[in-house]
Formats: structure tokens, C-alpha cells, sequence
């Protein structure tokens, strides 16, 4: 029998995405068993997780011409790198999915692909993660939503050490040195030890912390290589972390976090993937679908209260639920817990809290992309109805809002098919804020098949299925 083909993935971005891939290495082995998964990533993210990663083989770049010689069954680029796009395009293959760049001109392969895209500066609703879109134009939902990961472990009750990850890729993205000595005080005065982790680049960080703090404090920060990492991790109760690399290897590994989302990141996207994880999230309007701070206040950091977090580490560590939780103060503050919604996709359950209308917007947003992208299937469609319904009923002036843009984007969209005119950039830009879900997504459709007719045909077809569920 003839040896299978291999399977390329192109993962050139930092550590953290690269983590974030893994769930997709094992379902392409399930969905394609056999075939070898090659996959191209960065020697220094991918040397140290070899020993935790699934059983593919990783290659480093300077392979290129190694990997031109070869035909594949699928090529799949998750990187933003012009040279992986290039790549991407240059190899022969069955099937390709993700950023291509053919003669200077760039294509998008996959409508999941293409909706992530479509997320830049426009992610206020979205509710698809990172994981589990790397996925989609691969395989099922259903895939996605069979597989079982288990919840991180919770210690026992003397095993009372606290992690703590000073930094991230961006200032904006972690506390200062003037918190992370506050919290280690108030975790030592609830009978906790806090202990410093941070690479290289956090041994400054490090060096900060403890001049703040002034006592006594075990820090790692730029002395563990990965691998010595995971198995000091398997003696903490908690790991306290911005959204970084390594927390997604602490998750990955089952070790209990804590995510501090705060600066210019949306955890419903790159949160902790694996259920059983929690993420604090300052509760304001901004904050909600952040990409950038235009103000450059940081004013999410300002709820992050030392005390605040050291109460919830008790807690969180001690091991209690979610019902437990939901009844604690934290001012300015959203709790989630990850997990798993219906469909089996990422989801941030909010503890303590009620839906609003951005929630429940988000919560229509997610069903009918999933049925519009995901096979257009009969139960997807009846639970975008629902939330559609859901929508109506509590918050009918966001229901109205949306319709209320359709016409103006039919005239659009008619004008297109008729003329073939190249729609202006505010098609996008000046829709009202709720429905940019839609006309984000349409614009970069449009711009990916290079305003055909074709593609003003599809956008229509998007209008109408968006009527489909709403009227």
C-alpha cells in the first residue's frame, strides 16, 4: 500500500498560538489517519514542547526547500507571516486553507479563515476562540464538540504554593510590578506563598517585584527552561497570568489558572482553552471586544485590586465552585469560568452575573455564524432562531437596530451586482456597531474574491440568510 501523504500546518506565530494548535494537530490526525503531520514553527517555541506536544513532526523553516519537493493532502497556514502565505501557495497540494499569496496578490482559503479576518478591529461580538477556529475549515463542529478535555486538578488543602507570571508580549497586557508586590502580601497574610515565574525577558520584572515587596519570595523569573516549568507547575494550587504563552502550557498541562485579562486582548478568543479555568475581566463597555486602547488610559487595569484578587485566590485554590463563587464581590469585575457551550465550542461561563444585551447580541452573533458557516445544518439554524427570539423579547430596540441597517445594505450590495463598483471601506466602518458582525464578515468576502460577481452574488446570499433567521 502506498505510504499516505502528509498533512502540512504552517504555525510561524509565538508560543502561545503555536499551544493553541495542538488541539487542531489531534483532530486532523483523527479526521485523517495515517497521513504524517508535518508542522512548520519557530525551533524555539517548538523544542521545548515536543515532549508535550501531539506526536507530529515539527520542522523549522530552513526546511523550505525539503518541503516544496513533496505533495500534500492538506496544507493548512495559521501564521500572518508573507513568507508562510508564499509558502502555502508555492506547495502542491489537494486542499489549502488559510492565508495564500500567489504573484502578489493574497486569498484567504476557508470561511472560518476568512471570519477570523474579518475579527480585526471587529471582534466586539465574537465568541469563537482561537482553538477551535483553527479547526473548523477542517473538520466538524461536532469533532470540536466530542472531544473531552479534562478540568485542571485542584490540589489538596496544604499544597498551598501560588504562581505567579509577571509578564506578557505587552506592558498593556500584564499588571505592574507595583501590584504583583501588593498581591504577594495579601496572598502571604491568607497563609499563601507566592512564587515568581517569568522568562528572560521577565527577570527585570522580577528584580522590581522583590525591591517593591521588600521580604523574601522564590523567584524563578529567567532560570526554568519549559519543560523544568510544567513539572514545578505540578505543585501549585493556582497560577496567576496575564494571557501569555505560558499560560496556555499551564492549562495545556492541567494546572489550575487564573487569567488576568486585562490591556488589548478578548479572552473569549485566547483565553484558557481547557474547561475549568477562570478569567477575571474588568466589567466595562470598552472592555468588551478590546483590540486596541485608542485612549491609551488602560483604565480596565484600575478594578485589579491586589486584595480583591488575593480573596479570590483563596478560593480558587481552597477549590470552590462555581455556585460559591458567583456570590463573591469583585466591584468593576467579571468572573468567567471556561467550559463548553451546547455545540461543544469555547465558552466563558460568567459567574455572578446576568445577561445584558452585548451578551445576548454575542450569543445571536455566534448561533447564526455557525450555522450560516458550519453546513447550514437544521439544529444550528433552529438555535439562531432562538437567540434571534431571545434578542426580540428582552431587548427589541437592539433587534430593531439590526434591521433597520438592511435596507441600506441591500441598496449596497444591489448597487455591486449591478455595477461592479468597489465598495468604499466605510460599507464597514459606518454600520451601526451591532451589526458589524455582518458587514465586517461581507466586506472581507467581497475583498477576498476581488468584488466578482460572484462575490457580490454570496454577499447578497449573506443578507438573505441573515432574513432567514431574523424575520
Amino acid at each position: 500500500m502506498p505510504e499516505k501523504k502528509p498533512i502540512l500546518v504552517l504555525q510561524m506565530q509565538r508560543m502561545g498560538d503555536l499551544i493553541l494548535s495542538f488541539p487542531m494537530l489531534l483532530w486532523i490526525q483523527r479526521h485523517y489517519p495515517g497521513h504524517p503531520v508535518w508542522v512548520v514553527a519557530e525551533p524555539n517555541f517548538y523544542t521545548p514542547l515536543m515532549a508535550l506536544a501531539p506526536q507530529v513532526i515539527f520542522m523549522p523553516w530552513t526546511s523550505t526547500a525539503f518541503i516544496k519537493r513533496h505533495d500534500y493532502t492538506l496544507v493548512v497556514n495559521l501564521s500572518i507571516r508573507e513568507q508562510a502565505a508564499t509558502l502555502a501557495a508555492e506547495v502542491s497540494a489537494e486542499r489549502k486553507i488559510g492565508p495564500l499569496l500567489e504573484n502578489g496578490i493574497a486569498r484567504i482559503n476557508g470561511n472560518w479563515q476568512l471570519y477570523r479576518a474579518s475579527l480585526v478591529n471587529n471582534n466586539r461580538y465574537n465568541r469563537y476562540h482561537w482553538a477551535d477556529l483553527n479547526a473548523l475549515d477542517i473538520v466538524s463542529a461536532s469533532t470540536v464538540g466530542g472531544t473531552v478535555f479534562e478540568e485542571p486538578r485542584t490540589l489538596p488543602g496544604k499544597e498551598n504554593r501560588i504562581g505567579l507570571f509577571l509578564g506578557a508580549s505587552d506592558p498593556a497586557k500584564h499588571p505592574t510590578p507595583a501590584f504583583w508586590a501588593a498581591l504577594i502580601s495579601e496572598l502571604l497574610g491568607r497563609g499563601l506563598r507566592p512564587v515568581l515565574f517569568g522568562g528572560p525577558a521577565e527577570v527585570k520584572l522580577g528584580n522590581e517585584v522583590r525591591r517593591l515587596f521588600n521580604g523574601p519570595v522564590l523567584d524563578y523569573c529567567g532560570k526554568l527552561e519549559l519543560n523544568d516549568f510544567t513539572k514545578v507547575g505540578q505543585s501549585l494550587a493556582l497560577f496567576i497570568t496575564p494571557d501569555t504563552g505560558p499560560m496556555h502550557l499551564a492549562a495545556w498541562t492541567g494546572l489550575k489558572c487564573l487569567n488576568l485579562s486585562m490591556g488589548n486582548v478578548h479572552p473569549w478568543e485566547t483565553g484558557p482553552y481547557q474547561p475549568g479555568h477562570f478569567v477575571l475581566r474588568a466589567s466595562m463597555d470598552c472592555a468588551k471586544g478590546c483590540w486596541t486602547c485608542p485612549e491609551n488610559t488602560l483604565a480596565c487595569h484600575a478594578p485589579f485590586e491586589p486584595k480583591r484578587i488575593a480573596m479570590l485566590t483563596s478560593r480558587l485554590a481552597a477549590g470552590d465552585g462555581p455556585d460559591k463563587l458567583a456570590r463573591l464581590r469583585l466591584p468593576g469585575l467579571d468572573l468567567f469560568r471556561t467550559g463548553r457551550s451546547k455545540r461543544g465550542m469555547y465558552h466563558l461561563h460568567c459567574l455572578g452575573s446576568q445577561p445584558d444585551e452585548h451578551r445576548m447580541l454575542s450569543r445571536f452573533w455566534n448561533a447564526w455564524f455557525g450555522w450560516r458557516l458550519g453546513g447550514a445544518k437544521e439544529q444550528d439554524k433552529t438555535d439562531a432562531r432562538q437567540c434571534w427570539t431571545d434578542l426580540q423579547q428582552q431587548y427589541p430596540e437592539a433587534a430593531e437596530a439590526l434591521l433597520g441597517h438592511v435596507p441600506a445594505m441591500s441598496r449596497q450590495l444591489r448597487h455591486g451586482l449591478a455595477s461592479g463598483e468597489v465598495l468604499d471601506q466605510k460599507f464597514w466602518e459606518d454600520s451601526p456597531q451591532r451589526i458589524k458582525p455582518l458587514t465586517g464578515f461581507a466586506h472581507m468576502l467581497l475583498q477576498n474574491r476581488d468584488y466578482s460577481q460572484q462575490a457580490w452574488k454570496d454577499g447578497m446570499q449573506l443578507l438573505e440568510a441573515f432574513l432567514a433567521i431574523c424575520t
